[in-house]
C-alpha cells in the first residue's frame, strides 16, 4: 500500500477521507502537540518541587499531591478514551489525538466541525461528507479548540493580577474564592445530570455516597491513602453500578 503524500489537496468529490486524514503533515501536528503537553507537564512538577519549600510543603505531600491528581485523572481520561473512540471514523487518528490533546470540550468542538460542513451542504459521516468538507470541518475544530488556549493565554495573567490585589487587601476571601469556583463548578456538572433521567439520578448519589463513605473511613481510621483514592472508587463503583442497572436482565 503506497504511502500516502506529507501534502495532499482535499478532493472536493472524493469520499476517501483516510487518504487525507492519516497523511503524515497530521501525525507531525498530532506528536507535537503532545511533546508540549511532556514538556509543560515536567516543568509543572519541577515547578511545584521548586515552589514546595518556600511554602513550608513537606516534598511526602507533594509525592502525594500528585498520586491524588494520578487518581482523579482516571474518570475524566475513560471519558476522553470513549468520545476519542466514537470519533476515530469521522475524523481519523491524528485529527482526534490533536483534539483531546488541547483544552476544550469534544461536544462544542465537533458541533463546531457540524456546522462548518453544514455550511457546504454536507453532513459528517454521510455519503456527502467529501475530503474537502473534512478539510473545512477539521480546521472549523481546530480552531474552536485554539480558542480555548488563546483565551487561558491571555485571561491568566488578568485574572493573576486581580488574585493578587483581591488577596492583599482580604487574604480570607481569596482563600474561600477558589474553593467556591470548584465547588460550584462541580456541583453545575452534577446537578446537569440529576435531570436526564432516574437511573442519572441514582447514580449522583451512588457516587456522591460512596465518596462520601470514603473519606469518612479515610478520617476515622486515619487511613491517608483512601483519600486519595477514594474519587477512583466512587468511578469505578458507579460505573459498575451504571452497567448492573442498565443491562436488562435475562428470562
Amino acid at each position: 500500500m503506497p504511502m500516502p503524500a506529507p501534502f495532499v489537496l482535499a478532493d472536493p468529490e472524493s469520499t476517501d477521507i483516510w487518504a487525507v486524514a492519516n497523511t503524515p503533515i497530521l501525525w507531525i501536528f498530532a506528536i507535537g502537540v503532545f511533546v508540549v503537553i511532556f514538556v509543560q507537564t515536567f516543568l509543572y512538577i519541577r515547578a511545584a518541587r521548586a515552589a514546595a519549600p518556600g511554602i513550608e510543603m513537606p516534598m511526602r505531600e507533594i509525592k502525594e499531591s500528585f498520586r491524588a491528581g494520578a487518581v482523579a485523572s482516571v474518570g475524566p481520561s475513560l471519558a476522553v478514551v470513549l468520545v476519542a473512540i466514537a470519533l476515530l471514523a469521522l475524523f481519523g487518528t491524528p485529527a482526534v489525538l490533536v483534539r483531546i490533546g488541547l483544552i476544550g470540550s469534544a461536544a462544542t468542538e465537533t458541533a463546531s466541525a457540524g456546522i462548518a460542513a453544514g455550511t457546504m451542504g454536507a453532513e459528517l459521516g454521510a455519503d456527502s461528507y467529501t475530503q474537502q468538507v473534512f478539510a473545512v470541518a477539521f480546521m472549523a475544530m481546530s480552531l474552536s479548540g485554539g480558542m480555548w488556549m488563546l483565551c487561558t493565554l491571555i485571561l491568566t495573567p488578568i485574572l493573576r493580577k486581580g488574585s493578587r490585589t483581591l488577596g492583599k487587601r482580604n487574604p480570607a476571601v481569596m482563600a474561600l474564592v477558589p474553593a467556591a469556583a470548584l465547588l460550584g463548578a462541580f456541583s453545575m456538572l452534577a446537578v446537569a445530570e440529576t435531570g436526564k433521567s432516574s437511573l442519572h439520578l441514582i447514580l449522583v448519589l451512588i457516587s456522591a455516597g460512596v465518596m462520601g463513605l470514603c473519606l469518612l473511613i479515610a478520617k476515622l481510621l486515619s487511613v491517608r491513602w483512601l483519600r486519595e483514592w477514594a474519587l477512583g472508587f466512587a468511578i469505578l463503583i458507579t460505573l459498575f453500578v451504571a452497567y448492573l442497572l442498565h443491562t436488562p436482565v435475562a428470562a
